[in-house]
């Protein structure tokens, strides 16, 4: 299949779904069909860029791509156009990936509404698709995209895809550049790949990885794909069941991939309330005019977490920080004994510690007379990418969840049935 043919196939499922799914802030046809004409010329005259050419992808709309505005999903922004195009749209761009559309991310990177409404989730279309990485998720949940990207601040990318049972890598925190992407709290910041499998994740990493001399925080470090060991010279954490009833059929499917499982326990998690000050904190100053100026309609919860933030002492902020610290402490500590672990309520440490986590389906659930996709985590070492994506990518292939796919044409056909009543 010709880049043009599939790039066409992915526009027309974009344009048939979006009403059902309203996932898409603007769509970038146009373009897209001069980039996989482009892509074609390229692969017919044997100039292969690598496994990405000629392949769609979406960007959340967060990500800059002049001449398309970037609207943050906010009304404030909603006709704004950046004009340096983003580190991690410009690799993917060398990488001969074709851009189909910006997709809906919350107002500001909260939850799942946006100036132009809630994106749904294409399991159950009733319900919102989680955020902010709301239009990423859902649209690769409903293979309307080939890929997508997306960004977590606090579960942004983990969130959306445990609600829309997609492949999500949240990366190590630096590993990304974030140049030309909405910031919201510096020293929190990750952009990363939303996937139907895992070993996408890893092609996606392996292009849009490194230091790019413009945002300070990223580095290089190496990752290497696919593992060039045997699995089981691996070290998987796991936590032990508090429930005798309580089942873990994952650990009998590590125990059969060959990785040998050690128990763990995780640092005691800092309270909600130490690491909302640090993001809001954070947030209220960048959008600190927003406020002062009462510009603050369609915005979500963000307007009281600034207004709250406004009287965070310089005391109390340094404070969280140094707690921040000494947790950061305790996960490495915690990590030398082991190369990632599986499971575990680790969202709020892991985004205050910078360590990098992948997500992916692990089962369904009947709820309300539809089928839900559950998830499970694997969380591994600073810049461990490497071990942590191939045991996720292992225990993906002997699973197999992520083949499943939603029923959009039975939801699309509710949709229009509900209309015409």
């Amino acid at each position: 299949i010709s880049s043009v043919e599939l790039t066409q196939l992915y526009l027309d499922r974009l344009h048939r779904f979006n009403k059902l799914l309203n996932c898409v802030v603007t769509f970038t046809d146009d373009w897209a069909l001069e980039q996989a004409a482009a892509a074609d010329r390229e692969i017919a005259a044997g100039r292969y860029r690598g496994p990405l050419h000629g392949v769609p992808w979406g960007a959340k709309d967060l990500i800059a791509y002049p001449p398309f505005k970037t609207t943050w999903g906010a009304p404030q922004f909603k006709d704004q156009v950046l004009k340096q195009k983003a580190t991690v749209a410009q690799r993917l761009d060398e990488a001969g990936a074709v851009l189909l559309a910006k997709l809906s991310l919350g107002a500001l990177a909260w939850g799942d509404e946006w100036f132009g409404g809630k994106t749904r989730n294409p399991w159950n279309p009733e319900q919102g698709s989680s955020g902010s990485s709301a239009g990423s998720a859902s649209a690769t949940a409903a293979g309307l995209a080939a890929f997508t990207l997306g960004s977590e601040t606090l579960g942004s990318i983990v969130s959306p895809c445990r609600r829309c049972g997609t492949t999500g890598l949240r990366p190590t925190f630096g590993r990304v550049s974030r140049q030309g992407c909405m910031a919201l709290a510096w020293s929190m910041d990750k952009i990363g790949p939303i996937t139907r499998s895992v070993e996408d994740c890893a092609l996606i990493l392996d292009v849009i990885h490194g230091a790019d001399g413009q945002d300070p925080t990223a580095v290089t470090r190496p990752f290497h794909w696919p593992y060039p060991r045997n699995l089981a010279t691996l070290k998987v954490g796991y936590f032990e069941s508090r429930s005798e009833d309580a089942g873990q059929p994952e650990l009998d499917v590590l125990r059969e991939l060959g990785v040998e499982l050690v128990p763990i326990t995780l640092p005691d998690t800092p309270s909600a309330t130490a690491i909302s000050m640090v993001l809001n904190t954070e947030a209220a100053t960048i959008f600190d005019e927003l406020l002062r100026t009462d510009n603050v309609e369609g915005l979500n919860r963000w307007p009281n977490a600034w207004r709250q933030a406004q009287f965070v002492p310089a005391v109390e902020y340094l404070r969280a920080n140094r707690a921040r610290t000494v947790l950061m402490q305790e996960m490495e500590k915690l990590l030398d004994d082991v190369d990632l672990y599986v499971g575990g309520n680790d969202l709020v440490i892991t985004n205050l510690t910078g360590h990098p986590t992948v997500v992916l389906p692990n089962g369904f659930r009947e709820r309300d007379g539809r089928k839900l996709p559950t998830s499970i985590t694997f969380t591994g070492r600073l810049f461990g990418e490497t071990e942590l994506l191939a045991v996720a990518h292992a225990y993906q292939l002997a699973t197999g969840h992520h083949l499943r796919t939603p029923p959009l044409e039975t939801f699309a056909k509710e949709m229009s049935e509900e209309e015409d009543e």
